[in-house]
């Protein structure tokens, strides 16, 4: 991308970058390359591309379009954003330590403890909202820090420059999962992280009809690095999903800006609910890091928690609801509710649940951009049916 584009605003950017219009036909959208291999002139002498699983132009387009948006030097986009955090752990050798937010997805601790440990990379969980905590965790063998903030589900907030710097006193890398706000809202580079992860099956495809993951990175062992991965271990993105990606970023900046909008309203009703015993939503003032995520967001996006007070509660109110689907995910143009004790964190267990306060009648909603009016009324006729 020219530099005048760099200096360009996040929507021209999203839609733009990595995005030029295709030379031999002039096609304003990047063509989708459904190629395994390529033609080659004679040997050593290509186009540029040799084979698919190593690199083809839809591919290159849209990671080029993710390292502009993340204001990365790199990106490499994978087959899944549990693939991409895969080949983040690619990085380590057996001995190295890597330190993780104590509240992340359910799947990045199911990874991380029953496939990673197996090769000798050891992990510790640790309430990153106080940068203390990540501090004292740091031993010899600290490779990198991994967090999420806002966190899944529970949406707490993660000082991100204040951890990068424990992160570089001690030479340790810090990465971010950005999936919850996207680079609209939030940009961990800007605050000092080195890599950005998001699943690209959420927001920034945003239309429920792909999976993707990313890598954003900021050094040249970096590029090299995931491009290494790519190539050896094949978990790729295909050609047809870097196109929806591509199709989903070019709105990223007008939906987000609905997601937060339609977000904030539902969560000011939920905290009014007298059947709603508690929002976990950084955008209410009741939020304790509110401060703290009006400093380093431009928004607070459309994920929400709530307490229904039991598994029966919560049941009762996930089978009336009309408007909202249920189902794992979130992120999309459709309003998506789900159960995190029984979806999206089963894996981490009973004990670690509790620990962390993961209720069976907490209840996540990544709120659409429908009409609010209609979502309102559905979460009224469904709250309803709590006794």
């Amino acid at each position: 991308m020219s530099d005048s584009k760099q200096t360009m605003g996040f929507a021209t950017r999203a839609i733009h970058a990595g995005q030029e219009p295709d030379p031999l036909t002039g096609a304003v959208n990047v063509p989708i390359y459904l190629t395994s291999t390529y033609a080659q002139e004679e040997i050593g002498k290509h186009k540029g591309y040799e084979y698919s699983r190593v690199s083809n132009p839809t591919r290159d387009a849209l990671e080029v379009n993710m390292a502009a948006l993340e204001g990365g030097t790199s990106a490499h986009v994978f087959a899944s954003g549990m693939a991409a955090i895969t080949a983040l752990i690619t990085m380590l050798r057996t001995g190295d330590h890597v330190i993780c937010g104590e509240n992340v997805y359910g799947g990045t601790p199911r990874m991380f403890n029953q496939i990673a440990t197996r090769y000798g990379i050891e992990f510790s969980y640790v309430d990153t909202s106080d940068p203390e905590n990540v501090r004292r965790a740091i031993r010899p063998t600290t490779r990198l820090v991994h967090i999420e903030t806002p966190t899944n589900p529970l949406m707490t907030i993660t000082d991100i420059r204040a951890v990068a710097d424990v992160c570089h006193e001690q030479g340790v890398e810090l990465s971010v999962d950005n999936t919850f706000l996207t680079p609209y809202f939030q940009r961990p580079i800007e605050f000092g992280a080195d890599i950005v992860m998001h699943s690209t099956t959420k927001f920034l495809n945003g239309h429920s009809d792909g999976l993707g993951g990313v890598l954003v990175g900021t050094k040249p062992e970096h590029k090299e690095t995931f491009a290494f991965v790519q190539k050896c271990t094949g978990g790729i993105l295909s050609p047809f999903e870097c196109y929806l990606i591509l199709r989903g970023v070019k709105t990223l900046a007008v939906r987000m800006k609905q997601h937060d909008e339609s977000g904030r309203k539902v969560a000011e009703y939920l905290a009014a609910h007298p059947k709603v015993s508690r929002v976990y939503y950084p955008g209410l003032a009741s939020h304790p890091q509110h401060a703290l995520a009006q400093q380093q967001a431009s928004g607070f996006g459309s994920m929400i928690a709530f307490e229904t007070g039991s598994l029966a509660n919560a049941n009762a109110m996930l089978k009336r609801v009309k408007v909202c689907t249920l189902g794992e995910s979130l992120g999309g143009v459709e309003t998506l509710i789900s159960h995190p004790a029984t979806m999206t964190h089963a894996a981490i267990g009973e004990e670690m649940r509790a620990k962390l306060g993961i209720t069976d009648g907490l209840v996540r909603i990544s709120v659409g951009i429908e009409d609010v009016e209609d979502i309102l009324a559905d979460l009224d006729q469904a709250l309803a049916a709590i006794s």
